[in-house]
């Protein structure tokens, strides 16, 4: 929403800062994305009057003008080549040093022998329009000297703001002067209209559903669509251009004019937020207003040209044979007001927001009326608005009301009273608000308060159709108050009783976790290319590369690493935890399946580097791989072991223990990498929400262990983890610490055979150990190896 600050000034009887308003609305209002100046570029040009003309001595054309431009030393001598200019009138002056428009300075300087102290401009000197061939003669009382931005009023900003959808009230300039009238205490009031004369109209005629206005026939047959519809006529109105005031108005917020009737509903609109649409009473059919719903394949040429198909979902705004307006959105071009409309028929209505915005959506046409219709409108304001625009038509193009209007609205609705507690306010903004203050600050901004049974009934004005709660309320009065006046320490509270979600706390010991290993989280888009036959389609994707939800996290980390070494990134770790998706499983299909998982992707350095570190630090490598997969799945899912992947992969499985199910895996990864790029690695597994065990206490050992180191050659085919497996099966409790560190092949071991070593700690919680004692456990592990997997101790 862009707002005038000269159009604020005039409505709160004020003069303004724009730097200032920018921040004040942003802090209590909404935010402003830009302060824009307008001829800002003119501040070097005065009014002037000039006091003489004569012929210059040297050339027909020109002529010498004597200036007063309000300066100490008198008046100049300015040499003129434009025929209009006229002792006595006042004109634009450009002195010397001045900068115009397209940054052209003026210097004193002989023309023909004659020196010229300046300069009168045209229009075109000024960039306020194309006319070159005369000076720009000026209208005003303005005295010699003032500044010309200031004069004609031409001098503004444009105060660009980013309205939020629930608060139409701010899309007008009144709205936007209220909030800041609460600010400074200033009220709000309509600024005069030039030429206006007193309005003497009858109130409306107050109809259900139909009803005769000045000849015209009114029906109302889609009450849903439109709730509350006014229509007034206006005859003998003369279409022409807008007076300056209000072109420059208009123009001041980025609109053209058109004429003066359209302007005059614009500025109506930009006013008050309330859209209006003039017909030309000579083009209306009947003459009748029918508002109803479109008929099916029912066709409308709007104003832009475009032949556009009605549904029975839009409503339609008709004459007695079909339709000359798509309701709230935008009119037809056989019924626009033209320079040779004598008599007007002026729509004043409410139209129901979700049946605009699903109608906009559905022709994909937009427009500043159904931009606000479909985020609500002041229905109780509306006949205040339809009373603004006929003073401002008849000012602006003549014509007269012979009627009283006709308000069709067959279910009247009074103002929402809700009801505050002033206790609660304080409770939820957890500082003290006394009572006065709220019913100070509410009624700054048009609520009206009066207390009720130690409560305060508060009435909401039409225009706030987002207030429907007690807690809105107590927002407004935070927002009115100003966040910057709470407290910002953290205060005594009551911790809540509620634990987490068991999802929630999984994630974050996964996050606890892989950060400690050095790892940063990402978060990619859960959209993609399709990723198997399983992948879950988007019914209405934004583009093909991203029409399918994800089903693994890899492929988006992936493209995160691409990213970073496209910008010279070597030495990268990062991991994901989100939801992943499939296609249901059956016949139907039914609703895609989802669940957690957590993933990372390893590359570049082992570690950080060091200045005192000459050589080339070591990439990570397959086993950094599976240290970190390790890790994620220990804090993942618990219940499983990391395996060798099968089928001759290189990498690693997570399988659940007892069903065997494959819940992740981690391997080299393929990418477009750079050369300089170092191997890329990375492993994926399903986060397991359940409940983990609570860590028990263990006091330190009392007995000392008892170490001892085992080597065993291991035949084809046998792993490790078995070999672990069985002895911590057969040796018992006492075997406290089985590690492996070291393996060997070559000469003393028989082909395909490995020889690997294990250390073995051995403790009695209870007594100490002796060599006996762990030389028997050793003697009946070694015996329950050889007999179930073959592995036999190496003796050399």
């Amino acid at each position: 929403m862009i707002v005038s600050r000269r159009w604020l000034e005039a409505l709160l009887d004020r003069s303004l800062d724009a730097r200032d308003v920018a921040e004040r609305l942003t802090l209590h209002a909404a935010a402003v994305d830009a302060v824009v100046p307008l001829h800002q570029d003119l501040s070097d040009v005065l009014i002037a009057r000039v006091l003489e003309v004569k012929k210059h001595p040297d050339a027909d054309r020109l002529s010498l003008c004597l200036v007063d431009h309000g300066g100490g030393g008198g008046p100049v001598e300015v040499v003129c080549g434009a025929p209009n200019v006229q002792a006595g009138k006042t004109y634009p002056f450009a002195p010397v040093g001045a900068v115009l428009p397209g940054g052209l300075k003026l210097e004193r300087k002989k023309i023909r022998g004659v020196e010229s102290n300046g300069m009168l401009c045209s229009a075109k000197d000024l960039g306020l329009g194309a006319d070159h061939t005369g000076i720009l003669e000026l209208d005003t009382a303005a005295p010699p000297g003032a500044r010309f931005i200031d004069a004609m009023g031409i001098g503004d900003y444009q105060i660009v703001i980013d309205v939020p959808a629930n608060r139409p009230d701010l899309l007008c300039h009144k709205g936007v002067a209220r909030e800041l009238g609460a600010y400074f205490g200033a009220p709000v009031k309509l600024p005069q209209i030039p030429g206006a004369k007193p309005l003497s109209v009858s109130p409306p005629v107050r109809q259900s559903a139909r009803g005769v206005v000045d000849g015209v026939e009114v029906r109302l047959e889609d009450p849903e669509g439109a709730p509350r519809y006014m229509i007034a006529v206006l005859r003998g109105v003369r279409v022409g251009p807008s007076p300056a005031w209000l072109a420059d108005r208009l123009t001041a917020v980025g609109q053209r004019p058109i004429n003066n009737v359209v302007d005059a509903t614009n500025y109506i609109l930009l006013e008050l937020n309330q859209p209006l649409h003039a017909f030309d009473l000579a083009k209306l059919r009947g003459p009748a207003v029918v508002v109803r719903r479109a008929r099916p394949g029912e066709k409308i040429v709007t104003l832009d040209g475009a032949t556009r198909t009605l549904t029975p979902e839009m409503t339609a705004i008709c004459d007695a044979e079909h339709p000359t307006i798509v309701a709230g959105v935008m009119g037809s071009a056989e019924s626009e007001v033209s320079a040779g409309t004598k008599d007007l028929v002026l729509e004043c209505a409410y139209f129901q927001p979700t049946r605009i915005r699903r109608t906009r959506r559905a022709l994909e046409l937009s427009s500043e009326s159904s931009y606000r219709f479909e985020r609500g409108i002041d229905m109780l304001g509306m006949p205040d608005a339809l009373r603004r625009a006929i003073e401002l038509i008849t000012a602006v193009a003549g014509g007269a009301v012979r009627a009283p209007a006709l308000d069709l609205w067959p279910e009247p609705q009074p103002e929402r009273t809700i009801f505050l507690r002033p206790e609660r306010v304080s409770h939820l903004l957890g500082v003290a608000v006394e009572r006065p203050e709220v019913e100070r600050l509410l009624t700054a901004v048009g609520f009206f308060v009066a207390p009720k049974d130690g409560r305060l009934a508060v009435q909401v004005p039409g225009w706030r159709p987002d207030v429907t709660r007690e807690v809105d309320l107590i927002e407004e009065v935070a927002r009115l108050k100003g966040y910057d006046a709470f407290p910002d320490e953290l205060r005594a509270y009551r911790p809540g009783t509620v634990p987490d979600a068991p999802d929630e706390r999984a994630r974050a010991r996964v996050r606890e976790q892989l950060v400690r290993a050095g790892l940063l989280e990402a978060r990619t888009l859960p959209l993609g290319p399709p990723d198997g036959p399983d992948a879950v389609p988007i019914l209405n994707p934004m583009s093909a590369e991203e029409a399918y939800l994800r089903r693994r996290l890899l492929p988006g980390l992936v493209r995160r690493i691409e990213y970073n070494w496209a910008n010279r990134n070597r030495d990268i770790r990062l991991f994901e935890v989100g939801t992943v998706f499939r296609k249901g499983a059956g016949a139907g299909r039914g609703a895609p399946e989802e669940w957690t998982s957590v993933a990372g992707v390893l590359t570049g350095a082992r570690r950080p580097p060091h200045w005192s570190e000459g050589a080339k630090l070591p990439d990570m490598d397959i086993w950094d791989l599976k240290y970190h997969f390790e890790l994620a799945v220990a804090v993942a899912d618990p219940s499983c072991d990391v395996r060798p992947a099968t089928g001759g992969a290189v990498g690693w499985e997570a399988v659940q223990r007892g069903g065997g199910e494959v819940v992740g895996w981690a391997s080299p990864l393929e990418a477009d990498a750079p050369v300089w790029a170092a191997p890329l690695f990375g492993f994926e597994v399903r986060l397991d929400a359940g409940e983990r065990d609570l860590v028990a206490y263990r006091p330190l050992p009392l007995q000392p262990a008892v170490e001892r180191d085992l080597a065993l050659v291991l035949p084809p085919g046998v792993s490790a983890a078995q070999v672990s497996d069985v002895l911590r099966r057969t040796v018992g409790p006492l075997l406290e610490r089985l590690e492996v560190f070291d393996e060997y092949r070559g000469p003393a071991i028989p082909a395909g055979h490995r020889g690997v070593a294990w250390h073995c700690s051995f403790r009695d919680p209870e007594r100490t150990l002796r060599e006996r004692d762990v030389d028997a456990l050793l003697a009946q592990g070694l015996a329950a190896l050889e007999g179930e997997l073959g592995v036999r101790r190496r003796e050399s």
